[in-house]
């Protein structure tokens, strides 16, 4: 049934959904994803800034980071190359580059749209652009079970599969004892909230993921020879042209599509419930820095990963070797059986903080349809004993019906953002529009969204907007007008 339903939902819906809603967000808003792309660095001088007890912008793009970089950087590209042949991976960037437009408006919206809660704090994502953008509460429940579901239980599943295979593989320990310890870890851990996994995740996330590039950059350094000729085998392989390779271009097509959501998880519907937790002044402003975290997964650490196992030559077509344990086997090939212990301890640091961005993902689409503590309290409990689940299953199941439940929360997300796909371009032009003024932080003024469901107490009415201007110019003015 699993199978039936991801062949259903991936080799016919979804890579016509992400590919081509992504190339037409992309065409129609004139490439934000580049036009932007300096910006998504310059923004960072204001992302470290934050009002009392609000996460920074910087704060929330490396909370996204810290969920999206985990198994899916180290053993889901390992499983596109072995099942799609390396041309998976051409296509895994493809995902990647028009689903940086696609990131980008789901994370503007959930901004546009997200609420203050009582203890002052913001929660917003699909549920609400559903809810308050649509006037469809159904569907933003449904959203809310399936995000649930993905993240909650499917996601956490396969993150502690990865890691207690890989540290099966790398010291002997058996899975049960991993995922004995990783059910006690998280279940100290999902009690401190949002603000203390943001503490985590803004110090782990970058020293994990420079340290995994610079492995990445020593291992292709020391190959710099056979890079070209790499390169020229992804993009061969992406359009059936070396058939020894798996399954031709249909299996390369579906492996990138699929593996590529599932590293970066733009349009997934995941990020915006992050997006709209940070304080800025303009929502775009958000949605830019968080189209910067899938160039940072996918086209950065997911093509590290590649290298690695491509050019250690351990990866031969056929080969049995699943998913995190072809990783680490291509490490150790090149640097010695210390990079197997290197990539464990990566892994078990990336996972750690993936393992508690989806507890919260979980927790947040729970708290959309219901204040209760008890169902909390019940769900706390169920991730705990799907962690310890996913730690002693097979490969094949726990992809499975994580792709399907993955599967089910994209469609409803893409439809939603297609639909909201003008009120996106308007808050777009918003922001364009001050940018050309000489606006060099711009502001989110509610007066111009009158006619949208937006939270009062999150958007008010800005002193006016200054433009950017010489020093001759502020000399020349009043002294109650500087």
């Amino acid at each position: 049934m699993l199978d039936l339903l991801n062949d259903l939902i991936w080799s016919k819906l979804l890579i016509v959904m992400l590919i081509g809603l992504g190339l037409f967000f992309t065409i129609a808003s004139r490439f934000v994803q580049f036009r932007y792309f300096g910006n998504m660095f310059s923004i960072f001088a204001e992302a470290f800034q934050r009002q009392p007890g609000q996460l920074s912008s910087f704060q929330a793009l490396m909370l996204s980071v810290a969920g999206r970089v985990g198994a899916g950087n180290i053993a889901g590209v390992s499983v596109a190359i072995i099942l799609g042949g390396p041309g998976a991976i051409f296509w895994m960037w493809v995902v990647a580059l028009v689903g940086m437009a696609t990131s980008y408006f789901e994370c503007s919206l959930a901004q546009l749209y997200k609420r203050r809660d009582a203890d002052g704090s913001y929660r917003g994502g699909p549920a609400f652009y559903i809810q308050h953008g649509l006037k469809q509460r159904w569907l933003g429940i449904v959203v809310s079970i399936l995000l649930l579901m993905t993240f909650g239980f499917g996601f956490n599943a396969v993150q502690s599969y990865t890691v207690a295979s890989s540290l099966h593989d790398t010291f002997g320990v058996p899975t049960q004892i991993s995922g004995v310890v990783l059910m006690a870890v998280i279940g100290l851990i999902i009690f401190g909230g949002i603000k203390r996994i943001a503490k985590f995740a803004d110090i782990l996330v970058p020293v994990m993921a420079f340290s995994y590039i610079a492995m990445a950059l020593f291992v292709i350094g020391s190959n710099i020879d056979r890079v070209p000729e790499t390169l020229t085998l992804i993009l061969r392989s992406a359009f059936g042209l070396e058939p020894a390779f798996a399954g031709g271009i249909g299996a390369a097509i579906i492996m990138g599509v699929k593996r590529g959501l599932f590293s970066n998880e733009a349009g997934l519907g995941s990020a915006p419930n992050v997006a709209a937790v940070a304080e800025v002044k303009h929502p775009v402003a958000q949605g830019i820095v968080q189209s910067l975290s899938v160039f940072i997964d996918t086209i950065i650490l997911c093509s590290c990963t590649a290298l690695i196992i491509l050019l250690s030559g351990v990866y031969q077509p056929g080969s049995e070797m699943a998913g995190v344990l072809l990783t680490q086997t291509a490490v150790a090939s090149v640097v010695g059986e210390w990079g197997r212990v290197f990539i464990s301890i990566a892994l078990l640091l990336f996972v750690f903080t993936t393992l508690i961005y989806n507890y919260y993902l979980g927790e947040n689409a729970l708290g959309f349809f219901t204040q209760k503590r008890s169902p909390v309290v019940v769900y706390r409990v169920l991730v705990i004993g799907l962690v310890f689940w996913g730690s002693v299953q097979d490969l094949g199941t726990v992809f499975a019906f994580a792709d399907v439940t993955m599967g089910l929360l994209a469609i409803c997300n893409l439809i939603a953002l297609a639909l909201l796909f003008k009120v996106g371009l308007r808050l777009m032009r918003d922001y364009d529009k001050q940018i050309k003024a000489g606006v060099k932080s711009p502001v989110f003024d509610p007066k111009g969204f009158a006619d949208l469901d937006l939270d009062p107490t999150v958007w008010s009415a800005p002193v006016a907007a200054e433009p950017a201007r010489t020093d001759s110019v502020v000399a020349s003015e009043p002294l109650h007008q500087r």
